[in-house]
């Protein structure tokens, strides 16, 4: 669930985080060298040159974009760049296009700090290197089995369990069952698990109970807050802000290690609800509303181009090409998903700064979110339903069963079943046409 119920931790962090990092620099261009504007707003030009780093990030390596050298051309990488990462004119701060070239600055705040990407020319692009396979090359022809040989991974997201209400991804009314995300989201993946492999999908979950991957508590976040900004927090705002970076971007963070690391898939499946605003989770507020859409990596922010770590993974997506992949993918399974579940779309506001539509599908959104963004391959993030709503809460009260007797007004599977049966069918029907390699 990506919009959140509770607002209060987001605006804590965004509040840190857009505190911490300038917004703007001087561009100038010249031929075949790095010229973007020495100095942010507010830059002190006595100091060193600092990294502009996301929490708990660490400063990337450009040198493992080498490999992709003149693997793109200069019309795919604008394209991409242009109509799928951004949302405004602000990457032209920290890139320089040329003919020929891209200078990427390294280090948003040190105008010497750059990397140069070369440009393929049309036709004779060198195959760039993926840490994921495509559809067809993981096929193993001698099975009638449409996913025999892809490495799924799926992420049940949020936590649950004890940590639910600290995730606010939690509400209860009177003695029904209470509706809580990370529960749900794990009882999905530990359903579709066995029905992808049914089909011939290695599947391994990203988590498969309610406890943290991530070392970290909040108790042991606290020095990071205050490394932000000591002096902006109040002691409540300093326990919810150590509370956000442990389950926000601490526990994001430990399951792409995991991910990137030891899993090496071929797809990632990331399993969520959605919400409206509920308000107090012991008294919440139910809508009629329902409704589905699905995001991939892109849409990056004016001030997350900003961010050394956040542009080196932008600029990486790119040249892999996952959003490619990805829209074609989602496409397929948006398609079926609607078509099982009847959901209608999830209507983003016109003009948003944080969202960008894919290829005009009502369904599909491109937008940067930590764990799309990480994972070191294609990523289908889920967000199905409204938690709160009237339909929703009725379902979720019948529990999980087999069959479709009548629940909220008219015959249905489970929540968890339809869910999990909308996801594997448009994986078949997408995988299904590609032949073996």
């Amino acid at each position: 669930m990506q919009n959140e119920p509770n607002r209060k931790t987001t605006s804590i962090l965004v509040v840190l985080i857009c505190g911490a990092f300038l917004t703007g620099w001087i561009v100038s261009l010249q031929k075949n060298k790095p010229s973007l504007g020495p100095v942010g707003i507010g830059t002190d030009v006595k100091t060193a040159p600092q990294p502009r780093i996301s929490p708990l990030g660490i400063m990337p390596d450009w040198s493992q974009l080498e490999d992709y050298q003149a693997t793109i051309t200069r019309e795919k990488f604008v394209d991409d760049l242009t109509k799928y990462f951004t949302c405004s004119d602000a990457w032209k701060n920290t890139i320089e296009i040329s003919d020929t070239h891209a200078i990427i600055r390294t280090m948003a705040s040190d105008p010497t700090s750059f990397f140069r990407l070369n440009f393929a020319t049309a036709g004779h692009e060198k195959p760039a290197p993926l840490p994921w396979r495509k559809p067809g090359e993981w096929r193993n022809e001698k099975s009638d089995k449409v996913l025999d040989g892809l490495h799924v991974a799926i992420d049940a997201g949020h936590l649950g369990g004890e940590w639910a209400q600290m995730e606010e991804r939690w509400y209860k009314l009177g003695d029904g069952v209470a509706v809580t995300e990370g529960d749900m989201t794990l009882f999905v993946a530990q359903l579709l698990k066995p029905a992808l492999e049914a089909q011939g999908a290695k599947v391994t979950l990203v988590r498969n109970s309610t406890v943290p991957l991530t070392k970290d508590r909040p108790e042991t976040l606290v020095d990071e807050v205050k490394k932000i900004d000591p002096m902006l927090l109040s002691p409540y705002q300093e326990k919810k802000a150590a509370e956000g970076l442990f389950y926000r971007t601490s526990e994001i963070r430990a399951r792409a290690d995991f991910v990137n690391d030891t899993i090496k898939p071929d797809v990632v499946l990331c399993l969520h609800f959605n919400a409206a605003s509920w308000g107090d989770p012991a008294r919440p507020t139910l809508v009629e509303e329902n409704h589905f859409h699905i995001l991939l990596n892109g849409a990056y922010t004016d001030d997350e181009i900003g961010l050394d770590d956040q542009r080196f993974e932008m600029i990486r997506k790119i040249l892999q090409g996952t959003i490619h992949e990805e829209a074609a993918l989602g496409a397929v399974m948006a398609d079926v998903f609607a078509a099982e579940t009847q959901l209608p779309p999830y209507p983003y506001e016109a003009g948003s700064t944080r969202a960008r539509n894919v290829a005009g599908h009502p369904y599909l959104w491109a937008r940067n979110l930590l764990a799309n963004r990480l994972y070191n391959c294609p990523v289908i993030f889920f967000e199905p339903y409204v938690m709160n709503s009237l339909e929703l809460y009725e379902r979720v009260q019948a529990g999980d069963y087999s069959g479709m007797p009548v629940v909220a007004g008219k015959p249905r599977k489970s929540i968890y079943r339809e869910y999990a049966d909308a996801v594997v069918d448009g994986m078949l029907e997408y995988y299904k046409k590609f032949p073996a390699k």
